[in-house]
């Protein structure tokens, strides 16, 4: 492996002990990289396969104005290409505005979520309106470049998938910026897009054109202030929400962002992909919070959609947690507020909604091959965590047509990242690839790349790569086949 060391970032964050998310598999690191020939600890890296996997991170640069909550951290993302049975890395810190004027003042300027207000030393941006906008949460590829976005609304940042170097806004923002999870069609090359504020109408749609281009946005009525973080999508519609969890309208009258569920019932408002407000259609279902849906297809009169329903969307704080954490890392802990993997059924001639669990396990974060993003499909890769913390352990792959499932669940001490699907080239069906993911190695202070066979899939890595630096944890990823990355659309 050979690597090549970029100049290092200005940091003032020093002590790092006291803080459940600033230290083991979330401890930050802070250098750049480029590192060519990655070396292979155990196996042999595939040759049928050619693209690139991005998965991001929020690194705390700088020492808190007041509380940290791990999701104030700066976006980081890092890269692994493959190609002819080779593996190179890369890794970049996104250097939004946020990032760049706390370079410049080296210091931290902007409070975090769970801090009052006022803590901020100059104007916010995005729904919340005090936050940094640190482009830390989700990460998709669209029109040949990576698109990174953050889930208060912030603007989209563009980088060079190959070269990681950075393109800057993408100019096609709207001014209530961009949410976290935009849905990428990788059929037609359309980037979904969506936002939400905190006046009139409170939320908008859009599309963005495989050349990059905004050729749709629209604005979609809400009774108020709302929370959203995910959409989906199928082939002729768009499906978006309204959950009972968002911000308690007193404590907002108090410039206060406190988040609680109220007695209304869950609402889906379904869209045709170019439609107008008018064409919204709402759907009425169980009350419940969704960070993500997987999938979503049209069958006959009906829309079916996957997603993972929390039972318990305002979790008690976790115990057992150090003290002063335990309201956050409640919230964190996927076995406090207990998503399991949900179906909702649609009927787009009666207005009726069916839904019900796929499986009663906490499961979460989920991906599926992209390839049949919005159609009718028939596996879904979920996964598990630590209890107590956000940390994941284990992958699960299901058989949606058989119920059955499989899990691949990782050795003491070792944590996994976000997975998505890795097709093969010339793939024959579904299922034809890999799982990918970074793992941290908390017993060795390590990291590396593995690859799971899905025609193979409790077997376990088939491959290990080793990576030059110990990572961060993180949230998000996505999976890009060059010729994706290249043709802007994979259309058949």
């Amino acid at each position: 492996m050979k690597v090549e060391q970029l100049p290092p970032v200005r940091t003032t964050l020093k002590d790092t002990s006291k803080h459940p998310y600033m230290k083991g598999a979330w401890a930050p690191m802070y250098s750049e990289v480029n590192a060519t020939d990655l070396d292979v600890i155990e196996g042999k890296i595939p040759d049928d396969i050619d693209g690139i996997y991005v998965r991001n991170t929020e690194i705390p640069v700088h020492a808190p104005l007041a509380r940290y909550h791990p999701f104030d951290g700066d976006g980081m993302l890092h890269t692994i290409s493959f190609k002819n049975g080779k593996a190179d890395y890369r890794n970049r810190f996104v250097r939004t505005r946020g990032f760049q004027a706390e370079q410049e003042a080296g210091q931290a300027l902007w409070g975090g979520i769970l801090d009052a207000p006022g803590t901020s030393l100059r104007p916010g941006t995005g729904a919340h309106g005090e936050l940094k906008d640190a482009s830390s949460t989700d990460v998709v590829v669209h029109a040949g470049k990576i698109v990174s976005t953050f889930y208060q609304c912030g603007e989209a940042y563009l980088l060079d998938p190959e070269t990681m170097e950075q393109e800057g806004v993408a100019g096609w923002g709207p001014i209530d910026g961009v949410s976290a999870h935009p849905k990428v069609d990788e059929a037609t090359g359309e980037m979904l897009i969506f936002n939400y504020s905190k006046y009139p109408p409170y939320m908008h749609y859009g599309v963005v054109n495989k050349d990059n281009k905004l050729v749709h946005y629209v604005p979609v009525p809400l009774p108020g202030p709302r929370l959203p973080h995910d959409m989906a999508f199928t082939t002729n519609y768009s499906i978006l929400n309204d959950f009972p969890l968002f911000w308690d309208e007193s404590f907002l009258k108090q410039n206060i962002h406190l988040a609680r569920m109220h007695k209304l019932p869950s609402r889906f408002g379904i869209i045709p992909r170019y439609g107008k407000p008018e064409d919204v259609r709402w759907f009425e279902a169980a009350p419940t919070y969704v960070l993500h849906f997987l999938n979503a297809y049209e069958d006959g009169d009906e829309i079916i959609m996957d997603g993972y329903f929390q039972e318990n969307p305002t979790p008690t704080p976790l115990e057992g947690a150090p003290k002063g954490f335990s309201h956050m890392m409640a919230y964190l802990d996927e076995h406090s507020f207990k998503p399991k993997l949900h179906r909702w059924h649609f009927n787009l001639k009666d207005g009726t909604t069916h839904e019900y669990n796929l499986d009663d396990r906490v499961l979460e974060f989920g991906m599926f091959n992209q390839r049949y993003a919005g159609k009718p499909y028939r596996y879904a890769y979920s996964t598990m965590t630590e209890p107590g913390w956000f940390l994941f352990k284990s992958f699960v792959k299901h058989d949606l047509h058989t119920g059955e499932s499989w899990t691949v669940t990782l050795p003491e001490g070792r944590y996994a990242s976000e997975a998505p699907f890795v097709p093969r080239i010339n793939a024959k069906d579904e299922d034809d690839g890999y799982l990918v993911s970074f793992i941290i190695d908390e017993n060795t202070q390590t990291s590396e790349c593995i690859l799971i066979d899905c025609k193979r899939f409790d077997e376990g890595p088939v491959v290990r790569i080793a990576l030059p630096h110990k990572i961060s944890s993180g949230t998000h990823s996505v999976w890009a086949d060059r010729r994706f990355i290249r043709d802007h659309q994979l259309a058949e």
